[in-house]
């Protein structure tokens, strides 16, 4: 990760929650100096509050790498402290899930590079994902080095045009929720078959992050590894008749979940 362009030109993090402190910590761990880095936050933590960065202070002058980390019905409010860097020099980065590119362009000027993206959860402990997608005036090195920052919490993938991010919020954005919701009625099934709750909890858990570091480890995709571990007339067999059934099962009900998410996301966008 090359943290020289950052350094030199400075970075503001406007807002230090989960998500910012997350990208901070690895910026910090990949070399990027305290002394260039501006936290606007009107809660900092006691963590960001020892790691010796400059919080709630003036803000460097222009050019600036500038990353919007704030819950979005801040947005508002926020914005105001770092409308000066807009305009076209300083990059902006947001994080910010439902804030358009346009928005951002009313607030801080059209010739303004602004590159959005959606990260998610497992960014917490840098197993993330995130897409990105810039505006007109972002260039290939303002997306490259945004690649280069987002990397500290996870991979990242770029998209043909901002609609898109609409499905990328319910697939990954929202997608951790809908796993966590497997492990718990996994659990669940295991107990109602006669586990105990905490041994039937280990075994989902295990289970369900062990065949995700498989899926992600492995050449084959994973239908060839759901293939490879059903063995004919076996045990796994008669639970994918279940889970693959096409009005029952899994196919229409995440299709169902997936669309509802991408739809609610389009609605937030326009309120």
């Amino acid at each position: 990760m090359d943290m020289s362009r950052v350094a030199e030109q400075g970075l503001v993090l406007l807002g230090c929650g989960k998500m910012g402190s997350a990208m901070l910590a690895g910026w910090l761990e990949h070399g990027l100096p305290t002394s260039a880095v501006w936290v606007v936050d009107p809660y900092p933590s006691d963590w960001l509050k020892a790691q010796g960065v400059n919080i709630n202070t003036p803000l460097p002058e222009a050019p600036a790498v500038v990353l919007v980390a704030v819950k979005p019905q801040m947005m508002g409010a926020a914005l105001p402290a770092i409308k000066a860097l807009g305009g076209g020099v300083s990059l902006f980065v947001s994080v910010a899930a439902g804030t358009s590119i346009a928005t951002f362009e009313a607030l801080l000027g059209e010739g303004t590079p602004i590159v959005r993206a959606m990260p998610n959860t497992p960014a917490a402990i840098r197993q993330g994902i995130t897409a990105l997608i810039g505006n007109t005036n972002a260039s290939d090195a303002d997306i490259a080095l945004t690649e280069n920052l987002l990397s500290a919490i996870g991979d990242t993938v770029r998209l043909e045009n901002e609609a898109q991010m609409d499905a990328v919020t319910g697939l990954s954005g929202s997608g951790p929720a809908y796993v966590f919701h497997l492990i718990e009625t996994l659990a669940a099934a295991g107990q109602a078959q006669g586990l105990p709750h905490d041994l039937a909890m280990k075994l989902a858990k295990s289970t369900v992050a062990g065949a995700g570091a498989l899926a992600m480890a492995a050449d084959e995709d994973p239908s060839q590894l759901r293939v490879n571990v059903t063995s004919p007339n076996g045990t796994t067999q008669a639970a994918l008749e279940v889970l693959m059934h096409e009005e029952e099962g899994f196919p229409d009900l995440l299709h169902r979940a997936v669309k509802a998410a991408t739809e609610r996301s389009k609605e937030l966008s326009r309120e």
